[in-house]
């Protein structure tokens, strides 16, 4: 029997995957872990203590449950991103890798790189203005303020294209993620943007470019050694783990639309066409010349968990229930989810959260409800957007958020937009092992292991009054705004 892994290295756990090549899952492994947020604006993670040897516990975990004549076919591996490792020579890395776009400290250069470059021409060659997102001004940020970091590097990766090199040697990205690494990629033409990117990266050489599913490499007898797969095992170029995860649902024709309920909220969808919008991300997407409009909240699950942690560390039954007792609206209080600023559609670093119409009869469970409908806002704004580029056919929704009572109906009720519930909840890893499957040739490039198996539809009754509500909360950030940015500014750095 032909086995695959799929390893996924979230924000908050990696997690891997044994399948078959029909999709069947044999087993499934979990590491949690927690980034480090050593100043305010600031997220990292130890690339190789915690990314490196968490993939090879879990590879070392899942080899073990081999089935009987089972023998692994081929990897792949997807993470959170896009992120900044910057590595000498050996492939050790320099500093701690710095995260996608809740790390906001590189301002200064988001602006300096806009002014050099020219915002309209960053947009028309990369498919998105520079933002928190963008690797090309955290690159700028080590070179301006760790000049010997930057001195001493020679290769620079994501955390997918990390362990691919850990795995197998190989200096390669996909060009989904390097899509993200603004403004280095030309993403009309599926290349690297080379003027720019030779000014950013200097004596950095830029990384050989791959699609997902494509073989990069094979297994080096030192990651044998270390991860427990065999020595020679294909392994495929990876992404994103938000698009390894929109693969794995079938996210993969023009409408189709991916709504992932996660530490933040992140939204894919395909499109026919290379389509620029100032207030999202256009992308290569996971198949080889295909495109996709992006979005990404800067909070979600991390707020509801702040939240817990605020209110007495109740469980989170509890906590749902009291949020389920509470009417749609949460009677009056409104949130603005900004705890650490908010990328899509504002983009805006200094953004901060705000309650508004806060009284003494509101309860924890307002809290939590108010959290959720103004995460649901936030994506009713994206989904706007997106329309207006390419009206979605479908939405799949994924991730650990849609086991809430509350937060995947406030999304519906919100947006009036049903959502399709995939029977294989799993996530990106489940997409990973496809990619792997397609890859080394066991199932033809068009394979679709996904079955729905739910929906989650909008209750009309409630459509008035959440659009109205909706209006008072997007006049409540603008309101607000020149206040929560000097209340910003007084952020200890």
């Amino acid at each position: 029997m032909d086995v695959l892994l799929g390893i996924d290295i979230g924000t908050g756990s990696t997690k891997g995957v044994l399948t078959d090549t029909g999709g069947t899952v044999l087993a499934v492994e979990t590491l949690s872990h927690t980034m480090d947020l050593p100043r305010p604006g600031w997220a990292e993670f130890d690339a190789e203590a915690v990314w490196w040897r968490e993939v090879c516990a879990i590879s070392r975990a899942l080899i073990d449950r081999l089935p009987e004549r089972g023998s692994l076919a081929g990897v792949c591996v997807s993470g959170l991103g896009p992120c900044l490792v910057l590595c000498d020579e050996d492939l050790r890395p320099l500093r701690p890798a710095i995260l996608y776009g809740i790390d906001t400290r590189a301002v200064a250069e988001i602006d300096s790189l806009t002014a050099e470059f020219g915002e309209q021409d960053i947009l028309e060659r990369g498919g998105s203005l520079l933002s928190s997102q963008a690797v090309g001004p955290k690159l700028e940020w080590i070179r301006n303020h760790e000049p010997e970091v930057f001195a001493d590097a020679r290769m620079w990766f994501s955390s997918n294209s990390y362990i691919v090199a850990k795995l197998t040697g190989e200096y390669v990205i996909d060009h989904h993620t390097a899509s993200q690494c603004d403004p280095l990629y030309a993403t009309p033409a599926f290349e690297w943007n080379l003027a720019w990117a030779e000014r950013i990266c200097a004596h950095l050489r830029l990384p050989r470019l791959a699609w997902p599913a494509e073989v990069v490499g094979g297994v080096t007898g030192a990651a044998a050694a270390m991860s427990g797969i065999t020595a020679g095992t294909p392994v495929v170029a990876g992404t994103v783990d938000a698009y390894a995860e929109a693969f794995s649902v079938g996210v993969r024709r023009p409408g189709d639309l991916m709504l992932m309920y996660g530490s933040t909220m992140f939204m894919v969808q395909i499109v026919a066409d290379y389509h620029c919008d100032r207030t999202l991300w256009t992308t290569a997407a996971v198949e080889p010349g295909s495109y996709a409009l992006a979005a990404g909240t800067a909070t979600a699950g991390s707020l509801i968990t702040w939240l817990q942690s605020m209110t007495g560390n109740a469980s989170y039954e509890e906590l749902s229930a009291e949020a389920l007792a509470v009417p749609p609206g949460s009677e009056g209080l409104l949130m603005l989810p900004y705890f650490s600023g908010e990328r899509t559609p504002i983009f805006d670093p200094n953004a901060r959260g705000v309650l508004a119409g806060l009284t003494l009869r509101h309860g924890r469970g307002h809290l939590l409800r108010a959290a959720y409908e103004g995460i649901a806002f936030g994506v009713r704004d994206v989904l706007t957007r997106f329309d207006d580029a390419a009206p979605g056919a479908r939405l799949v929704a994924v991730g650990g958020g849609l086991d809430s009572p509350v937060w995947p109906q406030a999304v519906s009720d919100i947006t009036g937009r049903t959502q399709l519930r995939p029977a294989q909840t799993i996530g990106a890893g489940f997409g990973d092992a496809l990619l792997a499957a397609i890859g080394v040739g066991l199932v033809p490039p068009e394979t679709d292991w996904t079955r729905i198996a739910g929906r989650v539809e909008p209750d009309p009754k409630y459509a008035a009054r959440y659009a109205d509500m909706h209006r008072t909360w997007a006049e409540l950030y603008l309101a607000t705004k020149p206040q929560v940015h000097r209340l910003s500014a007084m952020d200890p750095q």
